[in-house]
C-alpha cells in the first residue's frame, strides 16, 4: 500500500488535456409556460433551473388577525420536541450529478458548493449530505472510466419508466466526497445497489469505509422500495415483507465480509415512499429483527408532483393553482401527520427517525412555485414542523438542471466561463434553520400554535436546558402595502405563569424577505444575499443587518413585527446568538479558468469560480421520474488549464490513498 498527497496552493495551476463532454438541459419535456408567467417567461425555451415564470401571489384572508402574543416559560414546556441535532437540515444529491455539483475529480472541488456548507456547518456545527437516488441503484464502481472521468452514464441502457441511466464510478468518486471532509464539516450518506438481489455488489460500501472513515454515517439500503414494482424492478406482488428479506439477504452477504463489519451498523431502511404505509414495514418485525444493524429509520415524500408535465402521466397540475397550498402552516402539517405514529414508535426503539428525500414536488417541482420566496418559507416551516414532530433530520433534494426546486445549481457547463452558481429559495430555508435550531445538539422546539393557530402566520419557540433561547416566526401572507403585516409579543414568564417576569430588555432579530411571495432571486437573509441566477461563489453578499427590538418591561412583553411575507427569528439572549456564531467561517474563493483564448474580460470579483468543460457527460436528474431529454455534446479543445486559488493564501492539502 503506498499513498500520494497533492498539495494545492495560491497559483498552483494543474494541465488538464482531453474532450470537453457536456451539454445543457434546455426544457422539461412538456411544460408549457403558463399565462401567470412574466412576458419574458412566455417565451423561455431554456433550463427548468432558470425559468423566469413568476405566479400572481394569493390574495390575504380578511379575517387575519394582526397582533398575538406568546407566552413563553422557563423550566421546561410540555410537548417540545425530543433533542434535535443542530445538522438537521441536510441534502440529497442524486448520485448522477456528483460530478457537477461537488467537484469534477478529487483535485478539482466545487468552491461555491464549499462555501454553502461553510456557511451551514458554521451556524449548526456541521451539515450531512446523502449521495444516492434512483441512480445509486445500479451504480458500479469500477477503477477507472476509458476518458478518466469519476461518473459515467449508460444513456442507452435506459430501461425504466424514471428513465433512470445506468452508473459506473471510480474510488476518485469517494476520494472527492473525502476532501470536502478534509476542508468542511460534512458527513455522508450512501446507497448499496439493491436491485441484484442476492448477489449485491458491496463495493461502494467496502471503499466508502475505507476512504471516509468515520465521516460515513448511513448506509441506504433500496431507494424507495414500495415503488419496485410500478418501476419493473420486481414482480408484481412485491410487498413490505419481501424488503425485509432481501434486507436480511444483504445482512447476511455483509457479515461474510471482513470489511464490512463496522458497515453493519449504520444500515438505513426502509426507505419508502408512498405505496406502502411505515405501519406496514413496522408490522413486519423489521425493526426489531435488524436493531442491531439500523442507524437511522427512514422515509421518502414529495407533497406533490409534476409529473404529468414531464411524461403525460397522472394528474395535470397548474402551478397557479397549486402555489395557495405550500403557503400555508397545513402544507408541513399534512406531509407530517403521516409519520406522528411513527416517530414515536423510533423513539421506543431508540432510533432516529429521518426525512431522507424531499422537496416541493417530484419531477421537478413546479415553475414559478419550488423556485419563489413562498418556497423558502415553505421549506423552513415544513422543516421546524418535521423537528417539532421527533423527526431527527431532513436531507432537501438536489438535482439537475432540468428541475424548479434546487438549493443550489452550478451553471451550465457551456456558461461556465462566465456564470457562477444559481442559489435556490430551500438553502435559504437551510441558513435559518441551521440558526434557528443551532449547534447545541440539545434544542428541542415546540410549535406554539400561534395567533390562535392561525395557518399564515406559525411560530416555534427553541428551548436549551428547558428555556426558551429563540423564536421563529412566519407570516406566509403578501401584501406590499404592510397591512397585512403581524406583531407578536412574545413575554417570557410573568403573567398566569407562577413565574417572575424575566423578559430581557431588548432581543435581536434577523429576517428573512422578499418583496413578494413569488419573488424568485435576490432573497435576503439578515440583509445579505446570494443575488440573482448566475450570480454566486457560495458566499453571501451584503452587510449583515441584525435589528435590535426594544422590550417594554413594564408590559413584560417584547414587540416583534413579522412582515407580509418574511420570517423572523428572534434572540433572546446574545448568548442564543453568539451560540450560532461558532467558529469565524471559512469560505474559500477560487479563480478557475478553463479558457485561455477568444475571451471576454470579466471581474474577478463577479466571476470566481468555473465547474469546468470537463467531466460532465449530462445536465439533468434521475430523481424519480426526472430525466433530461437532451444529448451530449462533444468538442475538442488544444488544452486545459485550471488555476485554484484559496483565500488568505492557505495551502489546502488533498490526502488521498490507495
Amino acid at each position: 500500500m503506498w499513498s500520494w498527497k497533492a498539495a494545492l496552493s495560491l497559483g498552483t495551476v494543474a494541465n488538464l488535456l482531453g474532450l470537453v463532454n457536456g451539454v445543457t438541459v434546455y426544457y422539461i419535456p412538456g411544460q408549457a409556460p403558463l399565462s401567470a408567467a412574466t412576458a419574458s417567461a412566455a417565451t423561455y425555451t431554456g433550463a427548468a433551473a432558470y425559468n423566469p415564470t413568476v405566479l400572481t401571489p394569493p390574495p390575504v384572508p380578511t379575517d387575519l388577525p394582526k397582533s398575538f402574543t406568546l407566552q413563553l416559560v422557563n423550566g421546561g414546556t410540555a410537548g417540545a420536541s425530543i433533542p434535535v441535532p443542530g445538522r438537521f437540515f441536510g441534502f440529497s444529491i442524486e448520485m448522477s450529478v456528483v460530478n457537477q455539483v461537488l467537484g469534477k475529480n478529487a483535485s478539482f472541488i466545487q468552491v461555491p458548493f464549499l462555501n454553502l456548507m461553510g456557511n451551514l456547518a458554521q451556524r449548526s456545527g456541521g451539515v450531512q449530505v446523502r449521495v444516492g437516488g434512483n441512480t445509486q441503484e445500479t451504480a458500479v464502481l469500477v477503477d477507472s472510466t476509458p476518458d478518466g472521468r469519476i461518473l459515467e452514464k449508460n444513456l442507452t441502457g435506459v430501461t425504466n419508466p424514471t428513465q433512470t441511466p445506468p452508473l459506473i464510478f471510480t474510488p476518485e468518486f469517494l476520494y472527492l466526497m473525502s476532501n470536502i471532509s478534509s476542508l468542511v464539516n460534512v458527513h455522508w450518506h450512501i446507497g448499496v445497489p439493491f436491485f441484484n438481489v442476492p448477489n449485491f455488489n458491496l463495493d461502494i460500501a467496502v471503499k466508502g469505509r475505507q476512504i471516509l472513515g468515520d465521516r460515513l454515517i448511513g448506509i441506504q439500503v433500496a431507494n424507495e422500495p414500495d415503488l419496485y414494482v410500478n418501476h419493473l424492478h420486481r414482480p408484481q406482488g412485491y410487498n413490505e415483507f419481501n424488503y425485509a428479506d432481501e434486507f436480511g439477504e444483504l445482512v447476511q452477504a455483509m457479515s461474510s465480509d471482513p470489511n464490512e463489519a463496522e458497515n453493519m451498523n449504520i444500515l438505513i431502511g426502509p426507505n419508502i415512499a408512498t405505496e406502502w404505509t411505515p405501519e406496514q414495514v413496522w408490522n413486519t418485525g423489521f425493526v426489531d429483527r435488524f436493531s442491531s444493524n439500523l442507524a437511522f429509520l427512514a422515509v421518502e415524500r414529495y407533497p406533490s408532483d409534476n409529473c404529468f408535465a414531464q411524461f403525460g402521466v397522472g394528474v395535470q397540475r397548474n402551478p397557479q393553482d397549486v402555489f395557495p397550498t405550500y403557503l400555508t402552516h397545513a402544507a408541513g402539517q399534512g406531509i407530517v401527520s403521516s409519520y406522528l405514529n411513527s416517530t414515536a414508535f423510533a423513539q421506543t426503539k431508540g432510533k432516529p427517525f429521518m426525512m431522507f428525500e424531499t422537496n416541493t414536488a417530484s419531477c421537478g417541482g413546479f415553475p414559478g412555485v419550488s423556485d419563489s420566496f413562498g418556497a423558502a418559507l415553505w421549506g423552513l416551516d415544513y422543516a421546524m414542523t418535521m423537528a417539532y414532530s421527533n423527526f431527527s433530520g431532513a436531507l432537501f433534494h438536489v438535482g439537475g438542471q432540468n428541475v424548479f426546486y434546487n438549493p443550489f445549481t452550478p451553471p451550465p457547463t457551456n456558461q461556465s466561463d462566465f456564470h457562477q452558481w444559481t442559489i435556490g429559495p430551500i438553502y435559504y430555508s437551510a441558513l435559518v434553520v441551521a440558526e434557528a435550531i443551532g449547534s447545541s445538539n440539545n434544542s428541542q422546539v415546540l410549535d406554539l400554535q400561534a395567533n390562535g393557530a392561525n395557518q399564515f402566520t406559525p411560530a416555534y419557540s427553541i428551548y436549551e436546558g428547558g428555556n426558551p433561547v429563540r423564536v421563529l416566526l412566519i407570516n406566509f401572507n403578501s401584501d406590499p402595502s404592510g397591512n397585512s403585516d403581524v406583531t407578536a409579543s412574545i413575554a417570557i414568564g410573568g403573567g398566569q405563569t407562577g413565574q417572575p417576569s424575566s423578559t430581557p430588555a431588548s432581543v435581536k432579530v434577523k429576517y428573512l424577505r422578499a418583496d413578494s411571495i413569488a419573488q424568485k432571486a435576490n432573497l435576503t437573509w439578515a440583509n445579505q444575499t446570494f443575488g440573482d441566477h448566475f450570480a454566486s461563489d457560495g458566499r453571501p453578499m451584503g452587510t449583515e443587518e441584525i435589528v435590535t427590538v426594544p422590550c417594554d418591561q413594564n408590559a413584560g412583553v417584547c414587540n416583534i413585527v413579522v412582515f407580509a411575507p418574511s420570517a423572523a427569528l428572534v434572540f433572546l439572549s446574545d448568548s442564543a446568538m453568539t451560540e450560532n456564531d461558532g467558529a469565524p467561517a471559512t469560505t474559500y474563493a477560487t479563480t478557475a479558468r478553463t479558457k485561455l483564448f477568444n475571451t471576454v474580460t470579466i471581474d474577478p470579483a463577479v466571476v470566481s469560480t468555473s465547474n469546468g468543460h470537463k467531466g460532465l457527460t449530462q445536465l439533468g436528474s434521475t430523481s424519480k421520474g426526472s430525466v433530461s431529454g437532451a444529448t451530449g455534446l462533444k468538442a475538442h479543445i488544444p488544452g486545459l488549464s485550471v488555476v485554484f486559488s484559496m483565500v488568505l493564501g492557505a495551502i489546502i492539502i488533498l490526502g488521498r490513498k490507495w
